[in-house]
């Protein structure tokens, strides 16, 4: 009960007090001039005296009550206060401990990050980690540390190939590059990078570590263990990533640009709308990788496994797939102009709505391809095998298939103005009408159906 409420109580308990003083001269002075008065008058007025004289005399019990109880609440209040203000200061107290503890604790491992000893050095880094755990405010701070004494300390590049092979991260090495790689993104500071920018982590576990939105510009990544890492929207502009495993990794949006990931196993690997332009993929195995609407362009994918990868709408434009595996891979809606597909495995692969203008096709494998209504204006196909291709109004205008195996290829409504067909086999095509072939370049090797329809 509040102090006013109580001054109210106060005052009633004045005025209640004051009228039960009064009341027993009120009663002798009533009680003196009743002696003038009958029997019945007297009974009646000594009746209502005492009446209203024990009611007032209750009323002045039931407000002492009340005022007692008042003051007690009162004072109940007032030590509740006290204690929630000592309380306070406990906490404040105990707060100001623990913030001096966490600073001496952090002064420590800055101090033992720079020890001889490896295994001090180790354990300062994972000292650093609980302290960012316990300190938000730390946080951000030690992510920064962290990433300076990797880049700083990082061995540099190895220059004998054996070495390279054989070579190992080292443990505080490592051990820094764990607590990075376990971080949660959402306490970063805002407009804020992990800065791990040309540091060497070649051979370095990073198994799902979580380098999302990084800055990897340079990063030395060769042969490192990224298998299901998350690189989502991280910048490896230029990286070596040669001989890394990326498995199952989360590439999306991922700028590549120029990065050396010759031999990489990406596998699986989601990579939709990652920037690979004039990255060199050589010998790279990229089998049931999901890289639709990717950038292709100028990369090099020469020797490289993309066997049921999705590349749907991706470009490719003027990139090199000289002998590579792309049977049952997804190419619908990509641009593949200019591009290199010479001796490269197309068989069972879409290629439906492609643009391969200007492509080239020598001797590149397509059984039972998807081509239709593709765009191979001026596209080299020299001694392709397009067996059992599906090549239905598909647009193959002044195109060369000189050589090229077209047994059982699906021509119907098919474009083949001003083609060259010299030594060209169709026997057994299908849909295939004699209008189509008015404009034709063929001669006396060219394998043409019996009886071609008008």
């Amino acid at each position: 009960m509040s102090a006013n409420k109580t001054d109210v109580l106060k005052n009633w308990l004045i005025v209640v007090a004051l009228t039960s003083i009064l009341s027993p001269i009120v009663f002798f002075i009533t009680f003196t001039k009743m002696e003038e008065l009958s029997n019945q008058p007297k009974i009646e007025n000594r009746t209502q005296v005492f009446s209203t004289t024990a009611t007032l005399l209750l009323g002045l019990a039931v407000m002492i009550h009340a005022y007692v109880a008042a003051k007690r609440a009162q004072a109940l209040q007032e030590s509740a206060i006290a204690a929630h203000k000592s309380n306070e200061i406990a906490i404040k107290n105990v707060r100001i401990a623990q913030e001096r503890l966490i600073t001496e604790r952090f002064m420590t491992a800055i101090t033992q990050l720079g020890h001889q000893s490896a295994a001090t050095r180790t354990g300062a880094i994972y000292s650093l980690e609980r302290i960012a755990q316990d300190s938000p405010q730390q946080y951000w701070t030690i992510m920064e540390i962290l990433t300076a004494f990797v880049r700083e300390n990082a061995a540099g590049k190895l220059q004998n190939e054996q070495i390279q092979q054989t070579a190992r991260t080292p443990t505080d090495i490592q051990a820094a590059l764990n607590v990075i790689a376990r971080r949660q993104i959402q306490k970063d500071q805002p407009n804020q990078k992990i800065d791990l920018r040309y540091a060497d982590m070649s051979t370095a576990d990073l198994h799902k570590a979580n380098f999302q939105q990084a800055d990897l510009r340079g990063a030395n990544l060769c042969q490192a263990n990224l298998h299901g890492a998350n690189l989502c929207e991280a910048n490896l502009e230029g990286a070596k990533l040669s001989g890394s495993i990326l498995y199952q990794a989360n590439l999306q949006s991922t700028n590549l640009t120029d990065a050396d990931l010759c031999g990489a196993n990406l596998n699986c690997a989601q990579a939709s709308g990652a920037n690979l332009r004039a990255a060199n993929l050589t010998g790279a195995s990229l089998r049931g990788a999901n890289l639709r609407r990717a950038n292709l362009y100028k990369a090099n994918l020469q020797g490289s496994n993309l066997k049921a990868a999705n590349l749907q709408e991706a470009k490719l434009f003027l990139a090199n797939l000289q002998g590579a595996k792309l049977s049952k891979a997804n190419l619908q809606g990509t641009g593949l102009i200019g591009a290199n597909l010479q001796q490269a495995n197309l068989n069972g692969a879409n290629l439906q709505q492609a643009n391969l203008n200007a492509a080239k096709l020598q001797n590149t494998e397509m059984f039972f391809a998807n081509f239709s209504e593709a765009s191979l204006r001026e596209t080299d196909l020299c001694g392709a095998n397009l067996m059992g291709t599906n090549l239905q109004m598909a647009i193959l205008h002044e195109a060369n298939l000189c050589g090229a195996n077209l047994m059982g290829a699906n021509l119907n409504m098919t474009n083949l103005s001003h083609v060259k067909l010299e030594g060209a086999i169709l026997t057994g095509a299908k849909n295939l009408k004699l209008h189509q072939m008015t404009f034709t370049q063929d001669d006396v090797t060219t394998h043409l159906t019996d009886n071609v329809p008008s």
